[in-house]
Parts: C-alpha cells; structure tokens; sequence
C-alpha cells in the first residue's frame, strides 16, 4: 500500500471528515454517545480546518487529527494537544495512524509549540502502543473517570516533548 499524504485541511473536507467521524465511532475511543442525525457540523467555533491534517490514499480521505491547545491561558500556550485521531478501517494497519501523529507533531513544532499532549482512554490499549512507539509517556491518570457501556474506564494523560 502506497504511503499517506497528509496535508491540512481545507473547508471542503468537512463532509468527508464527518462521515469518517461517524464511521470511526467506537466505544474504545470516544467518550460521547455515537452520533445521531441529524448530525451536528464537524467543523465548529472552536476547530476549524487549520486545525486538523488530514491523511489521503489515493485521493481518498482516510484518516485525521486534530491539533489544539489543552487550554485557552498563555502560559500553557506553548504546549498543543492531539484532540482527537480516526483512521478508517479500510486505511488500519497501513501507517496512517502513525504518519498523521508524526506529522502532528511536526505541525505542533512548526507552530512553536515546545511540548505535545494526548488524552487517551485506558483501554485503549491500539492507540496506547501507537503512542508509546512515538515517544509518549504517561504522565497522569484519571482512575474510572469515565462510565462508558457499563464499565469504568480510566482517562489516561500522555505527552512528550519536541
């Protein structure tokens, strides 16, 4: 399979993007309910297109992440947060996951960011080694933070320095 392109997003890649959203949904991951119509626009105030790369095989959209700020103070300026990752499961196992996380962090050096966090459910345990191979940490956890499907699960805070 021939390697990922990844480039920014672009305002029309917002339906494709969404679509990649629903289709991803898992209770792995996400920590709301899967999305129901009519659905709400992936694109909003607080995330746009600068804010996501996203990942293409043969001009397909198949994978994106969304870099952001932990928080809106100045002092924590310098440090960007992955919030949120999909690959589609047509596109796994092919190093898109992987592609887009390196070049998160490219984006996030590019930016000035000095520092680069995820959070990441604790069982999780895919996006846990993805995350552990490119030189996350853990640096905190959150014990049975969340109740998802009738089973406690911890949120787990990794990070790295770029």
């Amino acid at each position: 399979m021939p390697a990922a392109y990844i480039r920014l997003a672009i305002p029309d890649d917002e339906e494709a993007l969404g679509r990649l959203d629903r289709e991803t949904w898992s209770p792995l991951h996400a920590v709301q309910p899967r999305p129901q119509p009519p659905y709400e626009p992936f694109y909003n105030e607080r995330f746009g297109p600068r804010d996501h790369l996203v990942a293409e095989l043969d001009g397909t959209l198949v994978g994106y992440v969304r870099l952001g700020f932990p928080t809106s103070l100045t002092c924590n300026s310098h440090v960007r947060q992955i919030q949120g990752l999909a690959v589609a499961e047509q596109a796994r196992g092919a190093g898109v996951g992987r592609a887009l996380l390196r070049a998160a962090q490219d984006e996030a050096r590019r930016r000035g960011a000095h520092r680069i966090t995820l959070r990441v459910l604790g069982h999780n345990t895919p996006a846990r080694k993805l995350y552990e191979s490119e030189g996350f940490v853990v640096e905190g956890v959150l014990p049975e933070e969340f109740l998802i499907e009738g089973e406690y699960v911890d949120d787990v805070l990794m990070g790295r320095f770029l």
